[in-house]
């Protein structure tokens, strides 16, 4: 018996160095390392008390409670710091019924609108690690009848490739299909219209969701799976995301505790391009997100090393302190080399959400909203809070982009 508990306590330990040394190497270990990071009680107490928890938790409730009582904020928010949960709490609906309102709970799932993005990088980066593919590739290596050469995957990751926007490129005789699109369907589409290039491949910065749309399909291409696939078993399920999917899954789990977006309480309807993936589409949690947050505080997926080529600023061709990685905003330093905030927003049809951390506090806030309000964006207040009033003074009151 006591050669059985020492061999258990040996693999234990073996998979707890080997995750926090180096990279994962098996999804069990992955899972081991995202939950090797619970506190233990005596040690939440101190740092709660080091980070001055109990009055944080009350500010930040205070500044919640203005976004929903003056600017009608609905939705769920979690904030946490240093592994201590400061913040989690749901409010309104998950949607407006004449008949009956369907109250929010803390697991509802939210649209995370282009937040998705964020997750088809992860994808792209796990390929890159296993050697699958390279960041210099071109579109045409795995789609040859796309019809612009030279556009690499870094510039698909970093918004530099210079390629037309799917939704405004194609003219009515080209879109004048009853089936909404998928993603095959858009690059089918480029190939016969041909759109002009908005810029020459690298030149400059400038968001597109064409870039990870193009993304998901190349994830798809190597994998040689379906990309909600893909990200349900090399992301979600290793890092423990139980309630995250894709929303172009055949699983009707997605539909539990599902939201929809409104506009005001005016439902948004299934839109044309909902298909399409890989820039949107995403529907999570905000219990789910926080442990996203630990995979990319940790190497729990991907290695410190990738962690640092996606956090890294991409585009300097304008002065300023917003910037672009690979699939992440974030806000620099003053000396504009490094990121003191990263972060990713959204919208679409009716949701409006904010996932936003800093490596140097070690925080994050995550709102999620299913009816479009501009407060979600409007978190300097909490920044003050959780940095307790230190060098937030040059942060926008509207991180909208």
């Amino acid at each position: 018996m006591k050669h059985k508990i020492l061999l258990c306590s040996l693999i234990v330990s073996t998979l707890f160095q080997s995750c926090t040394e180096n990279k994962p190497q098996t999804h069990q270990q992955t899972k081991i390392c995202i939950e090797q990071d619970e506190l233990s009680p005596a040690k939440l107490a101190r740092i709660r008390k080091r980070i001055h928890a109990d009055k944080k938790t009350y500010q930040i409730d205070t500044a919640i409670q203005k976004k929903v009582k003056r600017e009608g904020f609905n939705g769920n928010v979690l904030v946490a710091q240093k592994g201590v949960v400061l913040y989690r709490k749901s409010f309104g609906f998950a949607k407006f019924d004449r008949k009956r309102n369907d109250t929010l709970r803390i697991d509802s799932k939210f649209q995370l609108a282009s937040m998705s993005k964020t997750f088809t990088a992860a994808a792209v980066l796990l390929l890159y690690e296993r050697k699958k593919l390279s960041l210099e590739d071109t579109v045409q290596k795995f789609f040859p009848e796309f019809p612009y050469p030279g556009i690499q995957i870094k510039m698909l990751l970093s918004h530099r490739s210079g390629l037309p926007y799917y939704a405004y490129a194609f003219d009515d005789s080209v879109r004048r299909v009853k089936t909404p699109p998928t993603n095959l369907d858009i690059i089918r589409w480029f190939k016969q219209s041909k759109p002009a290039l908005y810029n020459s491949p690298n030149r400059s910065f400038a968001y597109n969701n064409t870039n990870f749309m193009l993304l998901a399909s190349i994830v798809e291409k190597v994998s040689g799976k379906p990309f909600d696939q893909f990200l349900r078993s090399e992301v979600f399920m290793p890092l423990g995301m139980k309630n995250t999917w894709l929303s172009t899954t055949s699983n009707d789990s997605i539909n539990i505790n599902r939201t929809q977006g409104h506009e005001g309480r005016r439902l948004i309807c299934k839109d044309y391009y909902d298909n399409v993936c890989g820039d949107k589409g995403v529907y999570s949690t905000v219990d789910d997100l926080l442990k996203w947050y630990k995979a990319l505080s940790t190497n729990c997926l991907l290695s410190k090393k990738t962690l640092h080529e996606a956090f890294e600023p991409r585009s300097f061709e304008r002065k300023g302190l917003k910037n672009y990685g690979y699939g992440f905003r974030m806000l620099l330093d003053e000396d504009q080399k490094h990121a003191k905030y990263i972060y990713h927003n959204g919208w679409w049809k009716g949701y409006s959400t904010l996932f936003w951390f800093s490596p140097q506090d070690d925080y994050v806030i995550i709102i999620l909203s299913n009816c479009k309000n501009g407060t979600v964006y409007r978190i300097k207040s909490l920044l003050k809070i959780l940095e307790e009033d230190n060098n937030v003074q040059n942060i926008e009151e509207d991180i909208t982009d």
